[in-house]
């Protein structure tokens, strides 16, 4: 059954209502799952748990490429089969080039562009663009999950090009964060960034203003920071989440996890998701972002 635009507008506005009671009461959702409702979860969040350790906080993830890419996807790699997406979210999207200080950013925006009850923010890696974190069809149908559990809600999700993942690619989100702030004030903010723009994440957390607007950050695939500890996220003890593929050649899983055990010891809030035999490109994927963002939201 098809729904109208009007239809998909009072429904979003009927779950934005009560989403917002939860993310912005005084004590915050009494659990994970009180925030974001399920939304496909029979097709993404039925994954099989191999060990849990840390009291929960670290999992490994069984993954298996033939039946998470090939049994998933119509072309693998290319396009994931019909069920896992709902298009009727793209009402709801727009490519916009923002001014941010002088900056100019072009984002992929899903959601109301203010008065959004939380904002998510998604940075790619190298060789990507705002269309990455866009594409409904690519990596299994995630992102299309992502933009219909944010703005399906009531939040507002970015996915912007990242043209440097140095200092200046660092102060073209630090705008965008502060403008998302703006739009939305007092609203939750959620980074998080994949492989080679995880460098992104880490600069921010350098930046005391940003982390001020932060409320948590997801590392997918990504460096190590061996100076996290020193940043003004650790010292504000934001949520952050891993999330790694145990045999990706590009950044080694060993390192993510060694610093997620050196958290745990200072009892720091932090998970730790490793996808058994995945690659570097398996937590964009295979991440359960409802999961991901229900956590950091009850924080």
């Amino acid at each position: 059954m098809r729904m109208s635009t009007s239809d998909y507008t009072v429904i979003s506005a009927i779950a934005a209502f009560f989403l917002s009671a939860a993310v912005l009461s005084a004590g915050g959702p009494s659990r994970a799952g009180d925030a974001l409702p399920p939304f496909k979860d029979e097709l993404f969040s039925k994954q099989s748990v191999l060990q849990t350790s840390d009291g929960g906080a670290s999992e490994v993830i069984d993954y298996d490429e033939m039946r998470d890419i090939n049994g998933r996807d119509q072309i693998p790699e290319k396009r994931a089969q019909q069920k896992y997406v709902s298009l009727g979210i793209r009402k709801a999207q727009a490519d916009e080039t923002l001014s941010l200080d002088g900056i100019r950013l072009d984002v992929t925006r899903v959601g109301p562009a203010a008065n959004a009850v939380f904002t998510v923010i998604f940075i790619h890696g190298r060789d990507g663009d705002r269309r990455l974190g866009a594409n409904d069809y690519s990596f299994g149908g995630n992102f299309n999950r992502l933009k219909n559990l944010v703005a399906g809600n009531g939040g507002v999700y970015y996915s912007p090009t990242v043209k440097s993942f140095d200092s200046n690619g660092v102060a073209a989100i630090e705008g965008l964060i502060r403008y998302a702030s703006a739009q939305s004030p007092g609203r939750p903010v959620i980074l998080s960034c994949a492989s080679m723009g995880s460098q992104v994440c880490w600069g921010i957390a350098r930046d005391e203003a940003s982390v001020k607007r932060l409320k948590g950050m997801l590392i997918m695939s990504g460096v190590t920071d061996p100076d996290f500890t020193r940043s003004a996220f650790y010292k504000a003890k934001l949520p952050l989440w891993f999330a790694h593929g145990s045999r990706d050649p590009v950044y080694a899983a060993a390192d993510q996890q060694a610093l997620f055990e050196s958290l745990r010891k200072a009892k720091y809030p932090t998970h730790f998701t490793l996808f058994q035999t995945g690659n570097h490109g398996t937590p964009i994927r295979m991440i359960d972002w409802r999961r991901v963002l229900n956590w950091i939201l009850a924080a």
